[in-house]
Formats: C-alpha cells, structure tokens, sequence
C-alpha cells in the first residue's frame, strides 16, 4: 500500500483509522507507518494530532474488539486462519496460546509491538474465554501505547518524515516488481504445501453414536475446548475427561500410546480437535475426532454431565 504525507493530508482521517482498523483485523497493512506519516502530517498542520490519536485508538478497539468476540465464537478455527503464513499452523497456535496462558495481562500490554502476536492476542483472548471488561481495559493501554509511541515519533521526526518518504516514493515504484513477484513466490509455496497436506491421511471423524459405544467399553475421551472449565453452568460429555489444549505440552504425558483416544470441542468444523489430534498423533498416540464435537453428541441425544466443582478453574495471570 502506497502511503505517504501527501496522502493522508489528502484523503484526511478515514484512510489513517481504515488502515489501522484493517491491520488490528488481521490483514498485512503497515499501521505502525500510517501512524508515524499521521503524526508528521499533525506537526505540519495538515492534521489535528488529537483527531489522530483518539480516531486511531477507537479504530484499533473497534478492530480488536471484533477479533476477541470473533475468537470466543470460532475458536481455535479463526486462529488457523491468522497462523496461515507460518509453516505450522498448528504449532503457531500451540506456542501463541501457551504464551498467552501465561502472559496474558502483559501479553495484551505489549502485543501491538510484536509482529505475529499483535494480530494473535485479541482472538485468544476470546477463545480461552477471558472476561471482556478486562481485556478491553488491557487492550486500550496496549493500544494507546502503540498509538501514542508512533504518532509521537512522527510529530518529532516530522521534516525528517517529509523528505525520507519522497524518496521512498521512488524507491517502492522500484520495488514493486519484486514484491508481486515474492508474493507469487509465496502463494506458490503455500499451493504445494496445500496439495501435499490434501494427499496425506485426513484426521478421521467418528459418529458420536459409536464413540458412545466404545465409551462404553471403556474408550478414553477427552474434552479440548479452548476455553476450558470457567462457565460453572457448562457441561461436557458423560464420562470425558480434561486436555487443556492451551497447555497441551504439560497434559500429554497422562495420555497412554496404548489406548485410541477420542477428542471433541465445540469450534467451528472442529478445528480445535483437528489441531489437538494431530499434535497427538506426532506423539504416537491413535486418536480420532468426534465428529460435530458436543453440539452433535447432544444433537445424537447422547448423555452429557455438569463439571464437576473441583474441576472449575479460573483463567490464571488475566484478571
């Protein structure tokens, strides 16, 4: 995207909160470099910095806001889609939510300055089903200090500012040519990694109906929401246990290799469960994901339980 002084000074206020707006949803737009133009325009006279600042913040909320109740709705589904650009998905998502586990109120402080996890934190915040009125304080002081530090900048360096992007100008004309061709590189890359992941063995789904009858038989399932046991009014099915797929590296060792194991969440297309059977199956354990998750054990009139108190939890390092 083509930014400089003369653009935002002519199109005013709505690319700058479009652009950070954009970036706080996830797509690869430099926000960091609208908000520091933003700030060398405000120290011209072009732009009112407090029209910047508060237009930015309410713009990188509005954004993140979305993301938080986006990921409580979609779990760990939406997370795939922002982990795509790495390598592993699955793994992007393990380290960011064993982070977050962890960090969470620092993590919300600070994630704006950390590529990769800027985008992360809001949706995981959601999906491990962090409390709103906290995350939103902690994510306008992340977003404040983001906003703030960069416009900042900008207003300071502002002449530097002015004569720097006239000659980036020229330069990314230049550029250009060379970025669509890595970005066609890239796509590429990622086609052959698609259509050599499509030729492997699919994760296999079992009817709840016959999972029910291995339970019976004494099959092990397991219960891998992200959000885990905060909701003392939620239920789980009848005889599951608990793997905290946020801490997955410290719960797989209670998991027996001898065993087939059942999984299920409650995600859109069970992407949780998919995520979690497949970082199982690297650990040699057989495991299969019930398909439709809860909703279609229960949709099967198949028999669910409350959670028990003992197993209720509160998120740790958040509130």
């Amino acid at each position: 995207m083509d930014i400089s002084l003369d653009t935002l000074t002519q199109h005013g206020y709505a690319i700058l909160f479009a652009i950070v707006f954009v970036e706080a949803i996830g797509l690869p737009v430099p926000a960091a470099l609208a908000l520091l133009l933003a700030g060398g325009a405000s120290a011209l006279g072009s732009l009112n910095v407090w029209y910047v600042l508060g237009g930015s913040l309410a713009a990188m909320a509005a954004g993140d806001t979305l993301m938080f109740f986006l990921g409580r709705y979609t779990g760990w589904w939406l997370l795939g889609l922002l982990c795509r650009v790495s390598l592993n998905p699955e793994s992007c998502i393990l380290r960011s939510a064993d982070s977050f586990y962890r960090r969470g109120r620092t993590l919300l402080v600070i994630a704006k300055f950390i590529p990769g996890i800027n985008t992360m934190a809001p949706p995981l915040a959601g999906s491990m089903n962090m409390r709103f009125v906290p995350f939103f304080r902690l994510d306008v002081a992340g977003a404040a200090l983001f906003v703030g530090a960069y416009v900042a900048v900008g207003y300071i360096f502002s002449e530097v500012l002015e004569v720097v992007t006239n000659g980036v100008q020229k330069f990314g004309q230049m550029m250009g040519t060379i970025v669509i061709s890595l970005i066609a590189v890239y796509l590429a890359f990622q086609a052959g990694l698609w259509i050599r992941a499509r030729a492997q063995r699919s994760m296999p789904l079992v009817m709840p109906a016959d999972v029910a009858r291995d339970l019976a038989a004494g099959a092990p399932i397991y219960d891998v929401r992200s959000h885990g046991y905060l909701d003392a009014k939620a239920t789980r099915i009848k005889g599951s246990r608990r793997l905290d797929p946020n801490a997955l590296h410290q719960g797989v060792q209670a998991l027996s290799a001898a065993l087939p194991v059942y999984v299920y969440c409650t995600c859109v297309r069970e992407a949780t469960s998919v995520r979690v059977a497949r970082e199982l199956e690297k650990k040699g354990i057989r495991v299969a994901v019930i398909k439709g998750g809860l909703r279609g054990w229960k949709k099967a009139g198949l028999p669910t339980e409350g959670i028990p108190p003992d197993e209720l939890a509160a998120m740790p390092a958040f509130d």
